[in-house]
């Protein structure tokens, strides 16, 4: 991609960014916010704050972009005739946003068919913005505005680790991240995809999750390989299409968690 391809696609990523925290913010903790439940068995909601930022960012796309396809988690598939799919989370943790906790996030990010090339986290309440891509990783926000560094831990028994739900995913998925967890300094639960804001921020050192879909993960990837560290699924293999995720602050702490993963002494 070109400079000012590149350029512009970062304005764009921007732009989709500053419209769905208008939304976002609109409801979230307002009296009367209520949810769809997706899902038969178990609860995954869905509220209006989803659907009108994914919406608004949608039609951005439509009107700057046009040639270019559209994932998001709410509305579906738009096939792409430029080569590039913009990707789209509007809200990351709805379960949090639901119970006014303000670590959920927006997650946007540009796919050229093979790789996540460009990723935003938006946390709309806090007011950072973690953005990643080509090589350069920066956070904007109320107290910082600077370069993104993952750290250098590369030991398990120095490492802060994280995932969204103790059970994990599966009771042998759980059983993995616990191996894993049990060998680290200090374990953390919650955060959705401000985890991974914090992992390129140097801030924790690992996150393991399972279960994902694309559209949770591709803004991770890109946000935090732009910041040093290393995005893999459990088998050290891409995970931009969803699945079991494993982020590292550093090459030899990501083989460690793998080892430990797989049940290997």
């Amino acid at each position: 991609m070109d400079n000012h391809l590149i350029q512009s696609c970062r304005d764009l990523a921007d732009a989709l960014a500053d419209a769905a925290r208008v939304e976002t913010l609109r409801y979230f903790r307002k009296p009367g916010l209520a949810a769809d439940n997706k899902e038969t068995d178990g609860f995954d909601p869905v509220t209006q704050g989803d659907r009108a930022a994914e919406e608004v960012m949608r039609a951005i796309i439509e009107t700057r972009r046009p040639k270019d396809g559209i994932l998001g988690e709410e509305f579906g598939t738009k096939p792409t005739k430029s080569g590039l799919t913009w990707v789209l989370d509007p809200i990351d943790g709805t379960r949090g946003y639901l119970s006014g906790t303000p670590t959920w996030g927006t997650l946007i990010s540009l796919h050229d068919g093979q790789n996540p090339v460009l990723g935003v986290i938006d946390q709309p309440y806090i007011g950072e913005r973690f953005i990643g891509g080509w090589g350069e990783a920066r956070m904007t926000g109320p107290h910082w505005d600077r370069a993104l560094s993952v750290s250098k831990v590369t030991e398990l028994s120095d490492a802060i680790i994280l995932t969204t739900f103790p059970e994990v995913g599966t009771r042998e998925e759980a059983a993995g991240f616990h191996r894993v967890a049990s060998q680290c300094k200090l374990t953390r639960y919650g955060m959705d995809c401000y985890g991974y804001a914090l992992l390129a921020g140097g801030h924790v050192d690992l996150v393991i999750e399972a279960g994902l879909q694309s559209y949770d993960i591709q803004a991770p990837i890109a946000v935090v390989e732009a910041a040093g560290g290393i995005v893999t699924n459990w088998l050290g293999g891409p995970v931009d299409q969803g699945g079991q995720a494993v982020a590292a602050a550093t090459p030899q702490l990501h083989a460690e968690a793998l080892r430990v993963l797989r049940g290997q002494k």
